[in-house]
């Protein structure tokens, strides 16, 4: 490696990574021993190591991959299990379970090998995968994942989209200042690292660019299928084969014939409007979030936004300063979390470090893992003898409820009024934890007004509260969120006559949140009681897509005619996810989200440790099946 650059770089780096990936490069774990406090690296997190310790980090690395080269590495025996174990330990700062040894070795893919990958253990006959095909419906993340591994399997596979491009909700979703509130060094393929992210927490513009570019490059374009809406589904019993219904952009209807489906569609991509008096007799503009109209010009306009959550959060801080008064509706109180890398720039020095340092972006990926998954898993389960239970459920989630109070109110320390308008009523993490986008000040601004009143109707130029208000505006943006709850919807999904709407009513289930029974060979991504409230939903949809192909495979390789999931095994399984879930913060009395259906069960999150779903997910068992050979004619 060129010196002076080597040099450069190192002096941007995350010095725990850097000499995680260092060690991990020399096998000498020793280099760990003088900057480990406890054995496990307690404490020594970049902002408490000293001046004279990262000048020694920084030097040791460089006398190390100066003479680095791609053969050094490439002939390098492997780490071992308790080699990686004491690096793992050493980059998170405190002792990990021997247990997330393999999820590391996944998760940071540090030797290229992508583990994740679907491997034939005996690949079956041309004949026996040219007779076969899978539909997928989706072309977003969760639908690409599995179109890139059905390519790499050779299994024949087709992928329907309502909209014209690759992207999913990162199509749909334009409005301004959209980005991931998820790393995006985590939140993005594990077999398909980007080095080159310009954000840590990257917009929506290079999130698109980073879809499309994974499609090209794993060669799936040429099966997909664009401005193809499915409107349904329909299994036969005695083909064993699965008709879709399905609308071109034409506004033709045709069908298409698949062995297997996979639902992709996601969980947040059907916009939810209110159903808001007087609405259509507004003379302005009003739109969803997710539909921005980018033809209208906010600048000297009077705008209502309805709603706070995670979309407002983003957008409304970017509009404020150009519209001359904004309203904003406050339907629920967030909890605000400060981040001081959500508009952080990825600098030069630390692209270089991701693309050129052995193992760096490995261990940087593992540790934001760890660092915004399992390791805050503890502070959403409930502590039993907790003693402020309406307050906080455990020492954990105490800790978290102290920053954020804290960072409310230092930034609305100039405007106290406005603390007692925003502060939440119930525990941290029993809704989904914002990032602070600039929203408290947004607030404080001369011409923004907070609402802490429902909307009870539209005039033609303004809007109305139950209060009896009256707000005048030229536009209404309603961040109002989308229909997690109807999975699946609004295709209709019928297999022996039954309905799988009706099968589900205001309870969607599912083992493992992939199949149902009495639907053979369909599989749902992102479905029931997956959605991961702590990490990435790609994590969550790779573990899924690694079940589901081998779901696929076993159809193929066996010459079966069907696999469906047997009842009792579904039904103790949603058993375990119900209990599981009374432990956790969202089932708190103070608590009210989407992550509920109108009976209060919880329907969308997944109560588990990442680790857990995937060891859940790593191989499916036939015995959970009824499985149905292929008649011999």
């Amino acid at each position: 490696m060129e010196l002076a650059t080597l040099t450069n770089a190192v002096a941007d780096a995350d010095l725990v990574v850097l000499l995680s990936a260092v060690t991990h490069l020399t096998g000498d774990a020793s280099l760990l021993d003088r900057f480990d406090v406890d054995g496990f690296g307690h404490g020594r997190r970049p902002d408490t190591l000293t001046d004279e310790d990262a000048d020694e980090i920084r030097a040791l690395a460089v006398g190390v991959l100066r003479d680095v080269d791609a053969h050094d590495v490439d002939s390098a025996a492997p780490a071992s299990d308790a080699s990686l174990h004491r690096i793992m330990s050493f980059c998170a700062g405190e002792e990990i379970g021997e247990e997330y040894v393999a999820l590391a070795l996944e998760e940071g893919n540090f030797d290229g090998r992508d583990r994740r990958r679907f491997i034939w253990p005996g690949r079956p006959p041309a004949e026996a995968l040219e007779h076969f095909h899978v539909a997928i419906i989706g072309a977003g993340l969760g639908g690409l994942c599995a179109a890139i591994r059905f390519e790499q399997a050779g299994i024949p596979y087709t992928v329907f989209d309502k909209n014209p491009d690759v992207g999913g909700t990162w199509y749909e979703n334009t409005y301004p200042d959209l980005r991931v509130d998820v790393p995006n060094h985590f939140y993005s393929y594990s077999f398909a690292p980007n080095p080159d992210w310009s954000d840590y927490f990257a917009r929506r513009e290079e999130l698109a660019a980073y879809i499309e570019r994974c499609a090209v490059e794993y060669g799936i374009v040429p099966h997909l299928r664009f401005e193809t809406e499915v409107l349904g589904a329909d299994y036969d019993d005695a083909s064993a084969r699965w008709t879709l219904r399905i609308r071109t952009g034409d506004g033709r209807t045709e069908t298409f014939v698949a062995n297997a489906v996979v639902s992709a569609v996601g969980m947040l991509n059907r916009a939810s409007v209110p159903d808001v008096e007087g609405l259509d007799d507004f003379a302005g503009a009003a739109f969803h979030s997710s539909s921005w109209d980018h033809e209208l010009d906010l600048r000297g306009r009077r705008v209502a936004v309805v709603g706070t959550g995670a979309s407002a959060m983003q957008f409304v801080p970017a509009i404020a300063p150009e519209v001359e008064h904004l309203v904003v509706f406050q339907r629920s109180r967030h909890w605000v979390t400060p981040n001081p890398n959500y508009h952080r720039p990825v600098t030069d020095g630390e692209r270089w470090l991701f693309r050129h340092v052995p193992f760096y972006a490995g261990w940087y990926r593992f540790l934001q893992f760890w660092n915004n998954a399992d390791r805050i898993y503890p502070a959403f389960r409930v502590d039993p003898e907790w003693p402020t239970p309406d307050v906080s459920i455990s020492r954990a989630n105490e800790r978290i409820r102290r920053v954020v109070t804290a960072h409310l109110e230092a930034e609305l320390a100039d405007t106290p009024d406005l603390i007692d308008q925003v502060l939440p009523d119930y525990p941290p993490l029993g809704k989904r934890m914002l990032q602070d986008n600039g929203w408290f000040r947004t607030l404080q601004r001369d011409n923004v007004t907070l609402v802490n009143d429902r909307v009870a109707r539209v005039t033609e130029r303004s809007v109305v509260t139950t209060a009896g208000d009256e707000h005048e505006v030229d536009v209404i943006v309603f961040a109002t969120g989308f229909h997690p709850n109807k999975f699946l919807w609004p295709m209709e999904v019928r297999a022996r006559g039954v309905r799988l709407h009706d099968v589900w009513g205001e309870n969607p289930r599912a083992y493992l949140g992939i199949t149902m029974p009495g639907f053979p060979n369909l599989f749902c991504l992102y479905g029931p009681n997956t959605n991961p409230v702590v990490g990435s939903v790609i994590f969550m949809l790779e573990c899924q897509v690694n079940y589901v192909i081998q779901c696929v495979a076993a159809l193929v390789a066996g010459d079966l005619a069907s696999i469906e999931c047997r009842q009792d095994v579904h039904d103790r399984y949603n058993e375990r996810v119900d209990a599981e879930h009374e432990h956790m913060i969202w089932r708190h009395p103070r608590v009210h989200s989407y992550y509920n259906n109108r009976e209060g069960r919880v329907t969308t999150n997944a109560p588990w440790r990442l680790i857990d779903y995937w060891r859940m997910t790593k191989r499916p068992d036939l015995d959970d099946f009824v499985v149905r050979a292929k008649e011999r004619v």
